[in-house]
Parts: structure tokens; C-alpha cells; sequence
């Protein structure tokens, strides 16, 4: 399957998932030649009646051939450039370094937003939307798309020592805001 027809695929995936219509965005920050050659690209969802807050989706993150296909979308209360250059690194480094996959970490290597306590991402099961943003069905192949939630480095820490499920659970019982990026750390 060529790029472009595979880049087509998940972005009709992801527009008819959350019934809006997506922008392409490109980082112009870093070392990005090494995915544009694959039709990477960050999608941009702005806030609709149904979805109060603006998306941001990696495309062909993954490529077809992948053993376990992944694209990540996180989740903002304010539009951002930073979010675009953001997946765009984790990208690269998926790409280029190791393949990152369900419950893994990521060190964003600075706040997530602003001067946001949270500096770390978990990749999550898409709790907000399900299978029917999950798992992207393609010619036999399925895209696994996650969730990718901004953490504490004390959430990390509590992530090692007890589990993601325990880490989950304290998202569960508290009045957690994955939109709020001067939240405070759960732990």
C-alpha cells in the first residue's frame, strides 16, 4: 500500500470517529525529513459542540508493514503549535529509535504545555472514545490509535511502582482534568 492512500485511510478514520473535519499540520522544528518521506504529518481537530477542546492526532506514525501499527492524539484545552512539534518528536523517535506501544511512557523533555507540571505521557487505551477511535481497520490490518495523557513525573513514579491499572484507577476516582495543564500531581 503506498503512503499516500494509507495517509488517506487514517485520516478518514479519525474524521468520521470524532464527526470533524481535520487540518494538517507540519513541524517546522527539528529533525522531521525522516518522516515526511513517510507522510507524516500531526492533525489538528479544533473544538466542536460534541468535543469542547482541540485534538491533536499523529499521522503515519506508523506505516503499514509496522508489526504493531500505533498513532497517537492527545487532548488541549487551547490550540498549540507545541502539540504539533511535540507528536512530531515522539514520532521520531518511534520512527527512528524504539517502537513505543500501549502503557509506555514518554519523556517530553519539557512541560506539556506552557509551565505545566506535567512532563511525561502514558499511553493510554482512548477512554474517551473507544473502539470506534481504537482501532482503525485496514485492508486486514489494524491501526491501534491511543491515547496519549500528560503525567506528573510523581505519576510516572507511582506508574513503576504499582502498576499502570493503580495509576488508571487514581484517574478514575479523582476529578482528573486531562485538559487542565496547571493540574496538580494525583500523587
Amino acid at each position: 500500500m503506498n503512503f499516500a492512500v494509507y495517509k488517506e485511510n487514517i485520516i478518514a478514520h479519525y474524521e468520521k470517529a470524532w464527526d470533524n473535519k481535520s487540518i494538517v499540520k507540519y513541524s517546522g522544528k527539528g529533525s522531521v525529513e525522516d518522516l515526511l518521506h513517510q507522510g507524516f504529518c500531526v492533525l489538528e481537530f479544533p473544538p466542536i459542540l460534541k468535543r469542547e477542546f482541540w485534538t491533536y492526532a499523529t499521522c503515519c506514525m506508523s506505516q503499514f508493514d509496522d508489526v504493531n501499527p500505533i498513532e497517537l492524539h492527545i487532548f488541549s484545552a487551547i490550540q498549540s503549535s507545541e502539540l504539533v512539534e511535540l507528536l512530531t518528536i515522539i514520532a521520531h523517535y518511534h520512527i527512528t529509535g524504539k517502537k513505543l506501544n500501549l502503557h509506555h511512557t514518554v519523556n517530553f523533555g519539557k512541560p506539556w504545555l506552557n509551565n505545566s507540571n506535567c512532563n511525561y505521557g502514558l499511553i493510554s487505551l482512548p477512554y474517551l472514545d473507544g473502539p470506534k477511535i481504537e482501532n482503525c481497520n485496514l485492508d486486514g490490518k489494524t491501526i491501534k490509535c491511543f491515547w496519549l495523557i500528560p503525567i506528573t513525573k510523581e505519576e510516572l513514579d507511582y506508574k513503576k511502582k504499582f502498576g499502570v491499572e493503580a495509576l488508571e484507577q487514581l484517574f478514575d476516582k479523582s476529578d482528573f482534568n486531562y485538559c487542565d495543564e496547571n493540574r496538580v500531581s494525583l500523587v
